[in-house]
């Protein structure tokens, strides 16, 4: 598979709009088990097949009738909560104030092919991307009203997440919630290739069911997501090689200890280490751009000699634990949302693995079956 190039996927025009959809549920000891995962394998088309098979033997529940779903979960502390429906995606935004959903990484086309393959021959959406906003008051209010009611499914998953799901059905709430979300914009959170494989699905089926694709909006102004750093390691280099190429890039470079250096990182400097010295580095202050972006663009472009490999890490202490003598750990002060949504907002684009929206949904809770739904909107 070639990853060399990234592209930018399409826009999804406005109006912004959730569709209710029927539900397929893993029971919930099946949530998080890593067992599960064996529904969805290889051979792809088996997996409606199988998933009925374990709806038979109460593996899998499937609600009665189409809804829009409130889903809170909780891990380490923190709540999120979301709505989760079939994102209508059957139009395309003529220009970026038109944009109902905006990416902010790009993609790699080949992987785009092989998970539009993939999902057309399971005939489902088996997780919802994850799409964040700062949603209107008028819908963050009634959907902690409704939060307020008995849920319909309450449980502790295999991993230990707490899961609480309302099913939204009265036509009246749901008219309501896209009326006021019509004019929203959503940025993409976690999901980018599965978004752009929708699309592809789309136009390639118009007019059916894959006009739609399952999404989870999460408002951050209410239950916000944790946006974290993604950590680089780099093999085949020298500390001493990027710190060089840090100076050719236009950076300051300032050695220290392992104390100082750590109290250094900073949403204007990243951390340098082979696990024995330590720098800390600092872009030209005319370079205008997220940090991420000048690491990616100016400073490993610099090297002498590339990287034989760029591992990514969500957290600092697995990052630090490869570093060793041609292996350099980077890293990175965790982004601002504020500056990521601008950023977004005027046009831009991050690198990939420059994010890293936490914490994320368990894997079953919620899940589409397109086989199961009729070709126009509901």
């Amino acid at each position: 598979m070639d990853f060399a190039a990234v592209i930018t996927p399409p826009y999804v025009a406005k109006p912004l709009r959730l569709e209710p959809f029927e539900a397929l549920l893993l029971a919930p000891s099946r949530v998080g088990d890593p067992a599960s995962a064996r529904a969805f394998a290889r051979p792809y088309r088996a997996v409606a097949a199988r998933l009925l098979e374990w709806e038979a033997a109460g593996r899998v529940a499937r609600t009665d009738q189409p809804a829009l779903f409130l889903h809170e979960y909780t891990a380490g502390g923190l709540t999120i909560r979301g709505l989760v429906g079939a994102l209508a995606i059957d139009r395309r935004a003529s220009g970026l104030d038109d944009r109902a959903v905006w990416p902010h990484e790009g993609i790699h086309p080949a992987q785009v092919d092989e998970l539009a393959t993939r999902m057309f021959e399971m005939g489902m959406n088996p997780a919802p991307i994850l799409l964040v906003h700062e949603g209107p008051a008028d819908v963050r209010s009634m959907l902690r009203d409704i939060a307020k009611r008995t849920p319909d499914h309450e449980y502790l998953d295999r991993t230990e997440q707490k899961q609480r799901i309302w099913a939204i059905t009265d036509p009246g709430e749901i008219a309501t919630i896209n009326r006021s979300l019509r004019d929203s914009a959503a940025l993409i959170a976690d999901g980018h290739h599965r978004y752009a494989a929708y699309l592809q699905l789309q136009e390639a089926h118009p007019g059916s069911a894959w006009d739609r694709g399952l999404a989870m909006l999460v408002d951050q102004t209410d239950t916000p997501l944790f946006l974290g750093a993604i950590h680089r390691t780099l093999s085949g280099v020298s500390l001493a090689d990027v710190t060089q190429a840090a100076v050719k890039a236009g950076g300051s470079v300032h050695p220290g200890g392992r104390q100082e250096a750590l109290a250094d990182l900073a949403p204007d400097t990243l951390v340098l280490t082979d696990s024995q010295d330590w720098a800390v580095v600092t872009p030209p202050t005319e370079a205008g751009i997220e940090l991420v972006e000048w690491l990616q663009t100016a400073l490993i472009p610099s090297l002498a000699q590339a990287p034989t490999a760029i591992a990514y890490h969500h957290a600092a202490e697995d990052a630090l634990s490869r570093a060793q003598r041609r292996t350099v750990a980077v890293l990175l002060p965790a982004p601002d949302f504020a500056a990521v949504r601008d950023l977004v907002n005027r046009g831009g684009l991050l690198p990939e693995k420059a994010t890293s929206f936490q914490p994320k949904p368990s894997l079953g809770v919620l899940m589409r079956s397109v086989r199961d739904e009729p070709s126009g909107p509901r």
